[in-house]
């Protein structure tokens, strides 16, 4: 108790620091109610490595410094979709695209699973190895299923 009979709660670590560098990083919150199965099956979760041949040159790309990140054939449909549309608690709304596998992102912070996005994931900070931009999320699931969850207006599309 602190003066007055006021009860501070500690705060996950890294907490403050990512808040000061990243405040659009409140914890994630659903804006529509999901519909569909909650899970993906075990054929599904497996990631293809091998990208389709129409797409052999497509890359998607951190806006910021363009630094490589997954080919676009990399894309996964989570909970019936590949895109989805969501706000953190702040009520800051994030347009995310999922994929599997994704390089090129630096991990920040503890994984939580606090107001995550996708039932029976935690979900942990990503930005950008090359400018440290935040561009998503990595989720967790049961059963080992990864992906990250990127944010659209913060990647782009590239041929090379």
């Amino acid at each position: 108790m602190v003066g007055g009979g006021v009860r501070l709660t500690a705060k996950p670590p890294g907490w403050y620091s990512t808040r000061m560098f990243y405040p659009d990083l409140d914890r994630p919150i659903a804006l529509r109610p999901k519909t569909g199965p909650q899970r993906q099956s075990d054929a599904e979760s497996e990631p293809d490595n091998a990208p389709a041949p129409e797409d052999a040159s497509s890359w998607i790309v951190c806006r910021q410094c363009r630094q490589r990140l997954t080919r676009s054939s990399h894309g996964r449909s989570i909970d019936v979709s590949h895109k989805h549309t969501f706000a953190n608690p702040s009520g800051i709304v994030f347009e995310i695209a999922c994929y599997y596998p994704v390089s090129g992102i630096t991990l920040v912070g503890a994984r939580s699973t606090e107001f995550s996005w996708f039932a029976g994931h935690s979900w942990q900070i990503g930005i950008c190895s090359g400018c440290r931009t935040h561009l998503g999320w990595l989720f967790s699931g049961r059963d080992a299923q990864l992906f990250y969850a990127l944010i659209t207006d913060r990647i782009m599309e590239e041929t090379s």
